[in-house]
Formats: C-alpha cells, structure tokens, sequence
C-alpha cells in the first residue's frame, strides 16, 4: 500500500472573514475530527507545509498581484497596530485579514511541497487540507474566496522545476475553476477537465476554449449518475490520449447534495467513484501520483464526509 501524505498547518484556521463567511476555519476542523474518528488519520502521513515563495508565486501570477496582496497585508498589520479594524474587502466575498498573507503562501506551499514529496516517490499521493482555496484567483486577480491560484502554481512548478512533460488538474468543485483555466490555457503541458454548474459564479462561465480545456457545464440540480456518465464521456479518453505524469485534483465536495452554496445532487459515493476513476488513470500513466488540494465544500458535514470518502481511495483503506 503506497504512503498517502496530509498535508494541514495550524496558521491556515488563522485566515478568518468574518462571522457567518462560508469559507471558514471550522471547514479544516470539521474534516481533522472526520478523519480522526473514522481512523483514516491514522494511515496518512501528517506534514506541515512551507510557505510558498516569490519564485513559485510568480510561475502563476503577475508581479503586480503579489505585491500587491504583500502590500495590502502589511497594510493591514500597521492599522491593526493602530487599533484600526483587522480586514480589507478584496470583493463583496472575499477579505482579507492579518493572517490572511501567510495563510495563502501556505495553501500555495502545501500544493508544491507536496508535488515535490510525491514526484520524489515519498508518498504516492497526498491530499492538502489547507485554505484558502485557489482555483478562482487569476493570474493578476483574488476573487471568489481564493488569493493564489494553488494548483495551477503546482502544475506549473511541476513542469518548470521537475521537467514533467504532461500534467493534468481535474477540478470537481461546484463553480468553475475560472482562475486555473486563466493560468494554464493554451500550456499545451497541461490538461484541465472539470465539470461545474451553469450558469453560476463566476458569470460567464468558461472564458477559454484552448485544446488543453476541457471544460464540461451542467444545469442546477444534475444527479450522481448524470456526472458519472459525463466524466465517462468527456473526461477519460482526454486524459488517456494525455498519458499524465502527475495528477492534480481541485478538490471542491460543494457539489453535494447537502451544500447550500450550489444545486447539484452528488453523495460521498460519487466522489469515491469519481477518486477511484482519476486514481485509475494516475495508477496506469503517472506511478499513481495524485496531488489533491481542498477547494470549496460548505456544508461542514457533507464536507467532512465527503473528504473521508476522497482520502480512502487515495489511501487504498
């Protein structure tokens, strides 16, 4: 059985947008405890990420956006300092507070140490329990809860530092991962297959159609079934032609049935067949290595339930 790693740092619970935000601390608690009384944390391989540097940040974003997130942090630690209030609003849904900076520079770390454990063959795969998420922040923009963009800065690092030649992300969240497709459309390195719901956030859906996209819309209230019979379809055969060497998954579980922030129908059993089919590929293309990020997932019961049925696949128990 190959080692699955965990990878989770405190400062990440830190990162807190107010009373009520969705996107909250009590997300990461609520998949530990999960974990914790199923005994799945007992055959993972618990590790605390390094912050993400300059260098990796900038293999995604524009120097513009980081400086520009570093200047807002520091900003915000001055008028703290002063007894100012502890937030900036990027957007009417995402803020900002003092930890938010070095909360980011981890979720971005996790994606990229992990890439790096499992390209290494210490692990053969790994799942990232760290917020904030990324796959809505773009090249030169945070929006929709996410800052850096953790996955396409791991699918770029894995290409750029390690010479892979064929990655793919699958993104299974609920919204479309607009900020990814902005980062790796057109890298003809890099596959993206996703399913999301339409229309939703962000407006206007799917803003690229480069060769790499693969990019599936599907109408509120779409069953398990439905989604499985499209991943059979559009997905698979993509990602044979692509012979993958590494698989990066944005893993949202706010396409649950349960989660208020979307209206689609899947259950923990969708995600474990859609795991076992992206586990599938990666087993026959990729040495089975898989580098899975957590993206949205609201309701915290459905998430937590969700994630166990995610990491048993990944963890083979």
């Amino acid at each position: 059985m190959g080692r699955t790693g965990y990878f989770v740092h405190p400062d990440c619970r830190l990162h807190d947008m107010g009373a009520g935000h969705p996107e909250c601390p009590a997300r990461i608690d609520a998949i530990e405890d999960r974990l914790l009384i199923t005994g799945v944390a007992d055959v993972l391989e618990r590790r605390e990420p390094a912050p993400a540097t300059m260098g990796e940040l900038l293999l995604a974003h524009g120097r513009r956006h980081v400086a520009a997130l570093r200047g807002l942090s520091d900003m915000l630690a001055e008028e703290v300092a002063a007894g100012g209030p502890d937030a900036f609003s990027i957007d009417p849904d995402t803020l900002m507070n003092t930890h938010t900076w070095r909360a980011a520079l981890l979720s971005a770390g996790a994606a990229i140490d992990a890439v790096d454990a499992v390209l290494r063959g210490e692990l053969e795969n790994a799942f990232c329990a760290t917020r904030p998420p990324g796959h809505h922040a773009t090249r030169d923009q945070a929006m929709g809860f996410c800052f850096f963009s953790n996955v396409a800065i791991a699918a770029k690092y894995a290409c750029e530092r390690h010479g892979l030649k064929r990655v793919a992300i699958v993104d299974f969240d609920v919204h479309h991962g607009n900020g990814t497709e902005d980062i790796v459309h057109g890298d003809e390195r890099i596959l993206m297959v996703s399913f999301y719901q339409d229309p939703f956030y962000p407006p206007g859906g799917a803003r690229f159609h480069d060769a790499n996209l693969v990019n599936c819309p599907v109408p509120a209230y779409t069953r398990g079934m439905d989604i499985r019979e499209l991943i059979e379809m559009m997905w698979i055969s993509r990602l044979e032609q692509h012979k993958p060497e590494l698989i990066l998954i944005s893993a949202g579980f706010d396409a649950h049935r349960d989660d208020d922030m979307g209206q689609l129908g899947l259950t923990e059993s969708d995600y474990t067949w859609i795991t076992q089919r992206v586990k599938g590929i990666a087993q026959r293309f990729a040495q089975g290595r898989i580098v899975s990020c957590l993206e949205g997932g609201y309701n915290l019961h459905a998430l937590a339930r969700s994630v166990e049925a995610h990491v048993r696949v990944l963890a083979d128990v």
